[in-house]
């Protein structure tokens, strides 16, 4: 039990003892469901840190002890990371010392093209959210470009970031977060890791479809297909990045929706720490 660990026990800064607490419980967890799946587990990194490079970087070696201790190895592990510039300057330089990273909250090409370049191992893009943003909004050029074209906003990162990394040879896998439906699903066949609610993994088992139909079981997404892919010089020429560069190419429905993922992020953080500070000290300790 995360409250019992003596280490934190022996804490007397409050906050510390709190950030103890909240560390063995996240690897107590990623422990248990490391014996009931066969991959990777992934680790949330406190949102609170996603501004501080080297915050992320001390949070993440502090998690990857702790499952030292109970005897999960690295390769089981990712850590999950906000895809602001300093979580992407963070992902990597863990990169380079083999600790596999999940950057998380990517909006836009841009910050799907800079985690890519990072060496990250996996990028998540979150679909629904992006469609969500481009029903109520505009002005956004990536997110208006797109609907121009007919597409969804979300599909379409989708589909440009597979195709970015499978033809300029990025070693990132792709994650399609908050898929609403089995049309999203059909939309990219191929990506590397979808998450979607179990009604519509469910709703595919009463889909009938031929390769013809306009939504079906046909391969969207492959090496061949992002090979033909047509990149414009500024998209290939964009390699070196930094804090202003990354800002300034992010559109608004990136920077809005990645605010609000930190802050929905933190909330939850901030709640978990007021039960622990509830319940301290436990019985018996």
């Amino acid at each position: 039990m995360a409250l019992a660990d003596s280490e934190c026990c022996k804490l007397e800064n409050s906050e510390l003892r709190l950030s103890c607490f909240s560390n063995k419980a996240l690897v107590n967890v990623g422990g248990d469901l490391a014996k009931l799946v066969p991959g990777r587990v992934s680790t949330e990194v406190d949102a609170r840190l996603a501004y501080d490079t080297h915050g992320i970087i001390r949070k993440v070696h502090d998690l990857l002890k702790l499952y030292n201790e109970i005897g999960v190895p690295p390769e089981r592990l990712l850590f999950k990371i906000p895809s602001t510039w300093q979580g992407i300057e963070a992902a990597r330089l863990l990169e380079s010392e083999g600790i596999q990273t999940h950057l998380t909250f990517v909006y836009s090409f841009a910050q799907a093209a800079a985690a890519a370049q990072a060496g990250a191992s996996v990028i998540q893009i979150f679909v629904g959210r992006i469609r969500d943003w481009a029903r109520n909004h505009s002005g956004d050029p990536e997110v208006d470009a797109a609907l121009k074209r007919g597409e969804d906003p979300g599909i379409a990162l989708v589909t440009k970031t597979y195709n970015y990394i499978h033809k300029y040879g990025h070693k990132s896998k792709l994650m399609a977060a908050a898929v609403r439906n089995k049309q999203d699903l059909f939309s990219i066949v191929g990506v590397d890791y979808i998450i979607a609610p179990l009604k519509v993994l469910q709703s595919l088992k009463e889909s009938a479809t031929t390769p013809g139909d306009k939504y079906s079981f046909v391969r969207r997404l492959s090496p061949e297909n992002a090979a033909r892919y047509s990149f414009s010089k500024e998209e290939v020429c964009l390699t070196k990045w930094d804090q202003l560069s990354l800002a300034s190419a992010m559109g608004p429905a990136a920077v809005e929706l990645l605010a609000r993922g930190l802050d929905g992020y933190v909330n939850q953080a901030r709640r978990v720490e007021e039960l622990f500070g509830k319940i301290w000290p436990p019985p018996n300790v």
